[in-house]
């Protein structure tokens, strides 16, 4: 039955293969495989149920896809020394790169370059920040080399990934030896772990923030749920204190209390504490309220107050009268009648003002101006009219 293998090649390179025969080779065997137009030397990493394990949840699985190659045969003693020249001469292509990169001016680190076991093709890893034209460069690299060229960019990650190395604590890269995906970091997971903002401090060899930050952060975060907020004023049995610190490895909690007395208590006393300074009456009777107060689904929320007498509660006496919610400050006394409209009634005309109120028309000539008006003012004489007739009347022109 065919079986998939998964194979390891330079740099930590690594694809899943078909193995047709019957005898599946353990893993570290060499093999020779298909590639690109060719045949290539590698390692088996993997094999059988492990391969299929591993190929649903690494990278380079083949999300339930079969694989597209084949492993063709168990590599002999005389490969594996052909394999080891091959890989020798990595270096000296990878030099000669370099210069041919720095004669064109361009700007791009040659990271590494890996021959094909049968020596038709010839891969060169290359790291830029911006967007580099090579074509001049693959045309040198191809009549130098007399084979097949291929420039592949990578990122700072990948790079150390693939060079492998030791880092800081001791250990083998991350990258390099175990983990499967390399995942972005930002700096909100080494504030999380309350960690030093130093680059020089939480950055790997490869100048980004240590992979390990991004895999140690849900630890950080399910550690901390436990914890109350650092700042929060919390109610304990010696009043209320503000939370200054938490440790999470010793499960402890550091307390300030308002006569600035600092003092470190575990988590167990804590919570110990914070239930016995709450009361226990007014706990049980503000959980009934809110019950009270919650809608049925086919009730509304004045069907439910009349359940209880809220009135009791809203005297002031109770210790959690001053907590009630504003819908609660209800009465069960009965509502008051719906007032009347009033209506107002309206006579024919305008209502007779009182003699005592009257006051004299204000006369005003023609355009609100006074015209033809003696200096007395209002209370002068009206002129005679020579055109009256001798009658005694004025008349004012209106």
């Amino acid at each position: 039955m065919p079986a998939l293998i998964e194979v390891g090649f330079k740099g930590n390179r690594r694809e899943f293969f078909l193995w047709e025969s019957d005898d599946v080779p353990p893993a570290g065997a060499a093999v020779i495989v298909d590639a690109d137009r060719g045949e290539d030397f590698g390692r088996v990493v993997s094999a059988g149920d492990e391969a299929e394990r591993r190929s649903a949840r690494v990278p380079h699985g083949l999300a339930g896809s079969a694989p597209a190659r084949a492993a063709r045969r168990i590599a002999s003693a005389d490969e594996a020394r052909r394999h080891d020249d091959v890989r020798a001469s990595d270096d000296e292509a990878r030099r000669k790169a370099v210069e041919r990169v720095k004669a064109n001016g361009l700007v791009m680190k040659v990271t590494d370059a890996e021959w094909q076991w049968d020596r038709k093709k010839l891969t060169f890893y290359f790291t830029a920040e911006k967007r580099v034209d090579f074509r001049t460069l693959v045309r040198e690299l191809a009549s130098t080399f007399r084979t097949r060229i291929e420039l592949k960019q990578i990122g700072v990650r990948d790079e150390a990934k693939r060079l492998d190395g030791v880092g800081r604590c001791g250990r083998q890269y991350c990258s390099a030896s175990w983990l499967p995906e390399l995942r972005p970091v930002n700096l909100g997971v080494a504030k999380d772990q309350r960690l030093s903002l130093n680059p020089s401090q939480i950055s790997g060899a490869c100048g980004r923030l240590m992979c390990c930050l991004r895999y140690e952060h849900d630890f950080y975060v399910e550690s901390r749920r436990k914890y109350p907020k650092e700042g929060k004023v919390v109610r304990t049995s010696r009043g209320e204190e503000k939370v200054i610190a938490n440790d999470i490895f010793r499960e402890r909690v550091t307390l300030r209390g308002l006569d600035g007395e600092v003092r470190a208590l575990p988590l167990a006393a804590f919570r110990d504490e914070l239930s016995a300074a709450q009361d226990p009456l007014a706990a049980a009777l503000e959980a009934a309220v809110q019950e009270v107060l919650r809608p049925a689904p086919d009730a509304s929320l004045d069907d439910s107050l009349d359940l209880v007498d809220i009135e009791l509660r809203m005297t002031g006496e109770h210790p959690i009268a001053h907590r009630m919610p504003p819908a609660a400050i209800v009465s069960k006394r009965p509502a008051p009648p719906p007032l009347q409209p009033q209506v107002e009634q309206v006579t024919a005309g305008p209502a007779a003002p009182d003699e005592g109120e009257r006051r004299p028309p204000r006369r005003r000539g023609r355009r609100g101006g006074r015209r033809n008006r003696p200096a007395g003012g209002d209370n002068a004489p009206p002129s005679a009219n020579p055109g009256s007739g001798g009658s005694g009347s004025s008349t004012e022109k209106s």
